[in-house]
């Protein structure tokens, strides 16, 4: 682990609402690595996760990225689509922001990931509303991808599927992952999902890291009360 680059390094994190809400976070994703992160509701995912995109008002400690700004794919695709705008304008936006390129080459881009995505070219021409759950959010991926940013933060990007499509897009997001080189900041609470997609895990309880170590060993040898009572919820 020690030779693999860093692509996110978190020193000291605190987070502030009215109250304290995020206690002393460190820790580290590595470049083509998917790091889970679990906990109940409220306890400091969704804060952390602004944070790392620059959003937290109010923090302190050092959260220093070692690439690219991280991405975001959500986990209702509908409400993070532009609902009046196709899906080739969606994707090709942030291209034009980027600049530096033409508009038959940014055409090219959105149908080329259109294609890595699994999603057919007349995909491009609709709005989101004309899509089913599973089609949103693979635009949702599509989009965190197009920009280039190899760092994604994927928070309950599931959670809303039926159970087959669920797997489908596991299984993209793997497949993308070792294509892309990817880093995903894998946010779920159902560590069924966790186990099948990450590399190492966070648990975290009321604002804190309670336990970190690889997949396997969190599962099989877990050492804090609050990550074997989430283990036996699963069971």
């Amino acid at each position: 682990m020690i030779d693999r680059k860093k692509v996110l390094e978190i020193r000291g994190v605190n987070a502030y609402y009215e109250k304290q809400v995020l206690y002393d976070i460190n820790f580290c994703i590595y470049e083509n690595e998917i790091m889970g992160l679990v906990g109940e509701s409220g306890c400091g995912k969704s804060t952390l996760s602004r944070a790392i995109l620059g959003l937290g008002e109010r923090t302190e400690g050092e959260i220093i990225h070692h690439t690219s700004r991280p991405q975001m794919i959500f986990q209702d695709p509908y409400a993070s689509l532009n609902p009046v705008k196709k899906v080739g304008w969606i994707l090709e936006e942030p291209l034009r922001l980027k600049g530096g390129s033409s508009k038959a080459g940014r055409r090219e881009a959105v149908l080329d990931m259109l294609k890595k995505v699994g999603l057919e070219e007349k995909i491009a021409a609709r709005l989101p509303r004309e899509l089913s759950g599973g089609q949103r959010q693979r635009v949702s991926i599509a989009a965190a991808l197009i920009g280039g940013s190899r760092f994604i933060i994927a928070d309950e990007p599931v959670s809303a599927l039926d159970v087959t499509v669920q797997a489908q897009i596991m299984e993209l997001l793997l497949k993308l992952a070792d294509e892309f080189k990817l880093s995903y900041l894998f946010i779920s609470h159902d560590l069924n999902v966790i186990y099948q997609m990450c590399d190492r895990l966070i648990v975290m309880k009321e604002g804190r890291i309670v336990e970190e170590g690889t997949v396997d060993q969190v599962f099989t040898h877990p050492q804090n009360p609050y990550t074997r009572q989430l283990l036996e919820l699963e069971k």
